[in-house]
């Protein structure tokens, strides 16, 4: 099938969004809805393990949140929060 170039052009452009939009998900394998039951699926279907690749075996989750808030430099002390940063929200176009 060919097509002229500016009904190419067209339908490109209609897969596009308008400046300030942002486009959001609502269905695959990453929908927010069943994200974490879809992708337990898949990973039991490709026989991939359930644990998250980022967490060592073996650990619970409590003793990796202790070790991470431990003082880098004395590895004794627990480092305290002393205050949040919120992220900084910056308009949809650049100046």
């Amino acid at each position: 099938m060919t097509v002229d170039a500016e009904e190419f052009i067209r339908r490109f452009l209609l897969h596009t969004i308008p400046p300030g939009f942002q486009r959001i998900r609502h269905y695959g394998l990453y929908a927010n809805r069943n994200r974490e039951a879809n992708l337990k699926l898949c990973r039991k279907l490709l026989k991939a393990p359930l644990s998250s690749p980022l967490s060592p075996p073996g650990k619970a989750k409590a003793e990796i949140i202790e070790a991470a808030s431990r003082c880098p430099v004395c590895k004794l002390g627990t480092m305290l929060r002393e205050m949040k940063l919120y992220p900084i929200r910056w308009p949809a176009r650049p100046p």
